[in-house]
């Protein structure tokens, strides 16, 4: 292992200074570059133990892919962007935000690694661009290449399965599911999203009715949820089922709409549970029973990720599944 001596000759520093650093001597006061050399140095000489109790600086790279122009699916990721921006500055990362991967791309060098939000799709080719240029980095909500990058994202498995559970809890026999389709959790084209696939397999568990209950298309937008409510409605006006589960809170504002515009009463007609917890989720009529993700919590496991990763060097990739929780509102009321 390395010694206090070696890494001063290495960056020219005093043993002094590099023993006070690397102990974590809160009276240190050096530049943030100073910092930095004497860090690199510690890892590439095999110091990296003994550095565990400081906080390593890193300068990193956010790619917000996300152009949507629907207000509250806007607000999600401008939420998850901000406790982003928090937990970045308490690990040390000064963070620079680009919107256009080839602009990252290009200034990769400036940067130890990135994380990403946003759920537009990237290419193959271009997702092989970005670990050549930049090989640490994490997706945040998505997992787009798990061979290539690390992610971190809302376990969305278990949130189906709890959501059933909670209309089986209550003896409900039939259960419908409104989303939309693609890739807002997953880059790659699919049939059919991945919570409605979920509710499928949930709904066979529980021995709940859902046959021709499920509507998944199109996109996470209010207008999307408000014209799936309208289908949704007229394909069984007289014989809805006890509720319907919606995939994110952006669409079940416009099922709450369309419930609202021809005299279906939530929950007396139908119940409705979501996932988000958008701040929107309480300003609804009624307000929204919708599972919370916790966006601070995704935003400090990701940093804490990727700053494990570039100081390891680490090659082998790790994704981190988070769990949500029901907060309950008035548009479905748990058993008790």
């Amino acid at each position: 292992m390395a010694t206090i001596k070696e890494i001063a000759q290495r960056t020219g520093f005093s043993q002094a200074t590099v023993s006070r650093l690397l102990n974590g001597d809160p009276t240190l006061s050096v530049r943030e570059e100073t910092r930095r050399k004497i860090i690199q140095a510690s890892e590439d000489l095999g110091y990296s133990m003994q550095t565990k109790r400081i906080v390593i600086p890193h300068k990193v790279a956010l790619l917000d892919n996300e152009k949507s122009e629907e207000a509250f699916r806007d607000s999600y990721y401008t939420d998850l962007r901000s406790a982003l921006e928090r937990n970045a500055e308490q690990q040390r990362m000064e963070m620079t935000v680009f919107r256009n991967l080839d602009d990252m791309i290009a200034c990769s060098s400036k940067f130890d690694g990135f994380m990403a939000i946003g759920a537009d799709r990237i290419s193959e080719k271009d997702l092989d661009r970005l670990h050549e240029a930049m090989p640490y980095g994490v997706f945040i909500d998505v997992n787009p290449s798990p061979n290539l990058f690390d992610s971190v994202q809302p376990d969305l498995q278990q949130t189906m399965h709890d959501a059933v559970a909670a209309c089986a809890a209550k003896g409900m026999k039939r259960v419908g599911f409104i989303g939309g389709k693609g890739c807002l959790m997953n880059f790659y084209e699919v049939d059919e999203e991945n919570r409605a696939t979920y509710f499928r397999r949930e709904t066979r568990r529980f021995g709940i009715q859902s046959d021709g209950l499920v509507y998944s298309d199109g996109l996470f937008t209010v207008s999307n949820g408000r014209a799936l409510g309208e289908r949704f409605v007229r394909d069984h006006n007289g014989v809805l089922p006890d509720a319907v589960i919606v995939a994110a809170d952006v669409i079940a504002v416009g099922v709450l709409q369309a419930f609202n515009a021809v005299g279906v009463l939530v929950p007396r007609d139908i119940s409705v549970i979501s996932i988000n917890n958008q701040t929107i989720s309480q300003l609804t009529s009624p307000p929204l029973s919708t599972f919370s993700i916790d966006q601070n919590e995704l935003a400090r496991v990701a940093t804490l990720a990727l700053g494990d990763a570039i100081s390891g060097k680490r090659t082998i990739r790790q994704h981190a599944y988070l769990s949500t929780s029901l907060v309950a509102r008035d548009s479905f009321v748990p058993a008790k």
